[in-house]
């Protein structure tokens, strides 16, 4: 919203809540995103009668519903099949292979599978270790490494927790690990072309067996032979899925083999992370002056077919730490969080986790403690300030005590 007033682009917010609700709570625009029958024509009737430049999702849960709606209003938009792959980690998987895309084996199974026959099907066509991932959730939530037998069944039963009696799709993936480094890349695709803004390294090992995201820092540190390799790796990927414009968010893992893919996602940046992005405007502001530009006024201006100038990632080094849930249990303090604000190269701590209420942590939790934010000059300065500001944080975390009532 901060953006859009910057851009002077007037935004009509649609949030993703059955009407029922919405109605109950007077809001003008609450609308079931999994109801694509009803949510599309409803959203395609009220552009009709007030229209719109553009129709942007800002996440995953929206990205289908945007395609569909821009689709019928003949707006630039993803193809529908195309937004759809990107969310699902299967069908995704399915289209890169066929891209002949560096992938590792996978197999698609309906949660009723019985672990019998999921172990035979890893017996006989993955291999250990690897690792048991839904099809539809983000965040690494639900997704777990195994190394034999026991541990798949162990992470087969954690994984029906989480889905079952859920909205998401009941479906999970088992695909063989993949070794190496990773890390994170951030673009816009303009009619087809990959444009990249920032290419992150997650200087945490990522070695299960569940796969926290912690430190995000950029510039990368990767030779230049490794960056393009994985630029051009995620331009394939995006085109073997069949998305054409907007955000990209790419994770990839790189070892000697090459740049393999993870995911390709047709979204930006996660959480408040994109507050480490900032870009050169190299056209004027209203004033006549050059101003940085934020990643979500870059992808609102892009969306409406106003000019974006040149993309240059300012040249200061940034990152984020995400910072990490220790234990599951109720929150009562954070302490620490002005001494590590105050830290050299520290540009902003954010703790976003409300006291008195639960904290989960991975494979079933689904956000972080908050946020710390660092620049400076070099991309090992940022990561040693994002460690030593995390150190300055302690936690009070109460155990959670179920009462049963007679």
């Amino acid at each position: 919203m901060r953006a859009a007033e910057q851009a002077g682009i007037e935004i009509i917010r649609i949030v993703d809540t059955p009407r029922p609700l919405a109605e109950q709570w007077q809001m003008a625009h609450g609308i079931d995103f999994n109801d694509l029958e009803t949510a599309v024509p409803h959203l395609v009737a009220y552009a009709r009668r007030k229209p719109v430049a553009a129709v942007l999702a800002i996440d995953d849960s929206g990205a289908l519903l945007s395609a569909r709606v821009s689709a019928a209003l003949g707006l630039p938009h993803n193809d529908p099949a195309a937004a759809g792959a990107a969310r699902n980690k299967y069908l995704m998987r399915r289209l890169l292979a066929t891209a002949e895309i560096p992938s590792p084996p996978f197999r698609h199974f309906p949660l009723e599978t019985t672990v019998a026959e999921v172990a035979a099907a890893v017996q006989s066509g993955i291999g250990y270790p690897c690792v048991v991932k839904p099809v539809s959730l983000n965040g690494s939530r639900g997704v777990i490494r195994v190394d034999d037998a026991a541990q798949l069944a162990a992470a087969l039963q954690r994984l029906r927790g989480i889905l079952q009696g859920s909205a998401y799709a009941a479906e999970f993936l088992v695909e063989g690990y993949i070794p190496g480094v990773e890390v994170a890349l951030e673009a816009v695709l303009q009619e087809g072309e990959l444009l990249p803004l920032a290419l992150f390294d997650k200087p945490d090992p990522l070695e299960g067996p569940f796969f926290e995201e912690t430190i995000y820092v950029t510039p990368s540190r990767l030779a230049e032979p490794v960056q393009q390799e994985i630029i051009r790796t995620t331009a394939v990927a995006a085109r073997a899925i069949g998305l054409q414009r907007g955000s990209v968010h790419a994770e990839l893992r790189i070892n000697d083999e090459g740049a393999w893919i993870v995911e390709v996602n047709g979204r930006s940046i996660g959480g408040l992370c994109s507050q480490t992005l900032r870009f050169e405007l190299t056209i004027p502001d209203e004033r006549g002056e050059q101003r940085p530009l934020s990643l979500e006024e870059l992808l609102l201006r892009q969306a409406c077919g106003l000019e974006i100038g040149r993309l240059q990632r300012e040249a200061r080094a940034s990152g984020v730490m995400m910072i990490p849930i220790p234990r599951r249990g109720i929150l009562r303090k954070v302490s620490g969080v002005d001494e590590a604000a105050s830290m050299a190269y520290i540009d902003e701590v954010t703790i976003t986790a409300p006291l008195h209420n639960r904290l989960v942590p991975l494979p079933e939790g689904e956000s972080y403690l908050g946020f710390i934010f660092a620049s400076a000059a070099s991309s090992p300065a940022v990561e040693a300030a994002l460690r030593k500001a995390h150190q300055k944080l302690s936690l009070e975390i109460d155990e959670e005590i179920a009462l049963q009532l007679r």
